[in-house]
């Protein structure tokens, strides 16, 4: 297969790309795969790092709202449309596969107009405008959850990195917890807000500290970049902080619940390995991450608690309870682990190789 993955811009629409070509390739080790990216996206560092090739053409941000930029979008769209044809014609993609945001809706105005095969997938629970118009060209349409609504829509679950998808969270906790310098023996929590961290989350961590290790808790906080010196010189006995996880699958089997955001990889993510949450959605955008959050709490996988209601009293007194009580976390993280798919991956390749066929068959 020749295949063109549009999934630039931010991690949650990178990761599954990659994770997607990761797929492709083990059911194809001859297929040649390209991601298409911008200049100021986090692909230009990930996706060179996993070995494939990175096309970059300009980004077409959408504005939300009237302004200056939205009538300068026709121009930038057009722009970016040439330039993405010119990318599907020289690489001869056979399909492409888009995963929204803002190089997807260049990327699929391109495929239409070379006549090249389109998947979409969607991992949000409120679609966005890439990925809407995406789908009205297409039959092949995959969804992280049956509630997503986009036309054609197939539930395929999130394409996630094979280290969480194959993970065995209780086989791996030693080798988790020694790789994060924790105690065999204490209830973990684990505390990331994204590749950024998260303002809120950490200074609700910072307020409630003391209380939880009094507790004999133990916390493994990913502060975030811009935090990492301060980070350094707060560590202590019972508190690990780092700036950032490269070892998320380490630190998902080293926990036993999680504080985090609500971004759609990491609700797959935990779903998957059964790790049950809290859950603080970030309170901008459509609302989205609240959606996609919504249907594991709902299982009794996670709790949810508003932005604005994240005090450091309010984190110790969802935290403390649950931590406390081993079984009330075992039937937690079963019923997170009931909406999780660790096979989404193949899933969409599958849905990708039967667009390409229609391709080879239509000539």
């Amino acid at each position: 297969m020749k295949v063109v993955l549009a999934g630039g811009g931010t991690a949650g629409h990178i990761e599954p790309a990659l994770a997607t070509a990761e797929a492709v390739r083990r059911a194809d080790p001859g297929a040649e795969v390209t991601l298409l990216g911008t200049e100021r996206g986090l692909e230009t560092r990930l996706v060179p790092e996993r070995g494939y090739e990175l096309a970059l053409i300009p980004p077409v941000p959408l504005p939300r709202r009237p302004s200056p930029d939205l009538l300068r979008l026709p121009m930038r769209v057009r722009s970016a449309v040439r330039q993405t044809t010119d990318v599907l014609r020289a690489k001869e993609a056979e399909v492409l596969v888009g995963f929204g945001g803002y190089v997807a809706l260049p990327a699929y105005l391109a495929a239409r107009r070379a006549g090249v095969p389109i998947v979409v997938h969607e991992a949000n629970a409120k679609p966005g405008l890439a990925n809407r118009v995406g789908a009205r060209f297409t039959t092949f349409v995959g969804v992280a959850t049956p509630a997503i609504t986009l036309p054609h829509a197939q539930h395929v679950g999130i394409p996630l990195r094979r280290s969480i998808a194959l993970l065995d969270r209780p086989a791996s906790q030693a080798e988790g917890r020694a790789f994060f310098g924790l105690d065999p023996s204490l209830p973990t929590l684990l505390v990331f807000g994204g590749s950024q961290g998260a303002r809120r989350i950490n200074e609700a961590v910072d307020g409630s500290l003391d209380q939880l290790l009094e507790a004999g808790f133990q916390v493994l906080h990913a502060v975030g970049p811009a935090r990492a010196e301060a980070a350094s010189a707060a560590s202590r006995p019972g508190y690990v902080p780092v700036p950032y996880v490269d070892r998320m699958d380490l630190a998902y089997a080293a926990a036993d619940l999680a504080v985090c955001r609500a971004g759609a990889i990491t609700c797959a993510e935990l779903a998957a390995v059964g790790l049950p949450a809290v859950y603080v959605p970030l309170p901008h955008g459509n609302g989205e991450q609240r959606f996609n959050a919504l249907p594991t709490v709902s299982a009794g996988g996670g709790v949810l608690v508003a932005d604005g209601e994240l005090t450091p009293s309010r984190l110790a007194a969802e935290v403390t309870p649950l931590l406390g009580d081993r079984a009330r976390l075992d039937a937690m993280g079963a019923a997170a682990a009931t909406l999780g798919r660790r096979d989404a991956d193949d899933r969409l390749v599958d849905m990708v190789r039967r667009a390409a066929a229609q391709k080879s068959v239509g000539g």
